[in-house]
């Protein structure tokens, strides 16, 4: 498959990039808005409690929130209203959000707040990527061939911001429906580009580790291996991906979809793999569409293995999940969950895995 791959500018300064799907796209439209400079950078505050970093980006406290549809500011621009896509149609598009959680505009270092907690700047990189200029649409709808364009613009973006100074791990993501708490309804995913190495990704490298020691295998690997040989929670397959219930899920509905070779992440798989991923996705997706027959709220979430620590220890899979345990009954984060980190299932993944497999 041939992508082009053009990079403008904005009218202030952020960088866009079209993901053309043929070679004679033209994008030489300009921005014609007038905008204030981008925000400074946020700042990150070390939490000396629990040994993680926190965002302060007040900025963000006046971020576009569900704008109708003839004002969304990542459909195509008209010639009646200007957008943060200059061109009048696009395939994929990735853009630097206008109101990151990080980025590269460092002002000034902060002072500590206390003794015990250092302040720094959140240096960083936040980008938008749209999925579709259609703004009634989902990724859900796509065909293949998109998917496989999408997955080839987040291994160019994971690609560049592995190399930005002082990134130390790239997240690509999607939210999707206001339950989950997204701000625009145009299909649109997020990248994170962190200074740092986020508690999750720790967490789970610990335990890699931990299982390294003890047998020299790859711990992700190994659990991936075992849900295939049980097939129990087993959703769907097909011969480079499989996309599984964890045993021990946290979320009513959360499925992992995993490729069978280890990677460390997406600009490391083959073009076989990418080919084979947006069938498989499409379908788990749609699944999830049809348990409830609404549109399901759902977080994609791509775990790649940090920049530049532990690669060896990771393995790409993308975690999706809902809060939708039913069909009128969200998953809320109560006392032990927000408080404790202990989350309570009140669907067993068994029964979990057969309900998307008979959807």
């Amino acid at each position: 498959m041939t992508m082009k791959r053009t990079a403008i500018t904005l009218a202030d300064g952020r960088e866009l990039i079209y993901f053309d799907e043929r070679d004679d796209a033209v994008r030489d439209q300009p921005d014609r808005r007038r905008l204030p400079s981008p925000p400074p950078a946020s700042q990150l505050r070390y939490d000396p409690l629990t040994d993680e970093w926190v965002a302060l980006a007040v900025h963000r406290q006046t971020r576009t929130f569900l704008p109708p549809a003839d004002q969304c500011p990542l459909c195509p621009s008209t010639e009646d209203r200007f957008s943060e896509i200059p061109a009048p149609e696009y395939a994929v598009a990735v853009f630097e959000n206008r109101f990151p959680a990080l980025s590269e505009r460092v002002v000034a270092e902060p002072a500590a707040i206390t003794p015990f907690t250092p302040a720094r700047p959140g240096q960083g990189r936040c980008e938008v990527v749209c999925f579709t200029d259609d703004h009634d649409a989902s990724f859900a709808a796509l065909p293949p061939s998109r998917v496989r364009t999408v997955l080839d613009a987040l291994a160019d973006r994971t690609t560049v911001l592995s190399g930005l100074p002082g990134v130390e791990q790239v997240f690509c993501f999607e939210n999707r429906g206001v339950e989950i708490g997204v701000t625009l309804h145009h299909p649109h995913g997020q990248i994170y580009a962190y200074p740092f190495v986020t508690p999750r990704t720790r967490s789970l490298l610990g335990a890699a580790r931990r299982h390294a020691e003890r047998t020299g295998g790859n711990l992700y690997a190994d659990v991936l291996a075992a849900e295939r040989a049980s097939g129990e929670r087993v959703v769907a397959t097909n011969q480079h991906w499989t996309a599984y219930v964890p045993a021990a899920a946290r979320w009513p509905f959360e499925v992992h979809v995993a490729p069978h070779r280890v990677v460390p992440d997406i600009p490391a798989l083959t073009d076989p793999e990418r080919d084979a991923f947006g069938p498989l996705y499409l379908d788990l997706l749609r699944r999830f569409d049809r348990l409830f027959d609404s549109p399901m709220p759902y977080i994609a979430a791509w775990h790649q293995a940090p920049v530049r620590v532990d690669r060896e220890l990771g393995f790409l899979h993308l975690q999706l999940f809902s809060v939708r345990r039913a069909a009128d009954k969200l998953k809320y984060l109560a006392g032990s969950e927000s408080a404790m980190g202990v989350f309570i299932n009140d669907i067993a993944p068994e029964r979990a895995a057969e309900l998307l497999r008979t959807a």
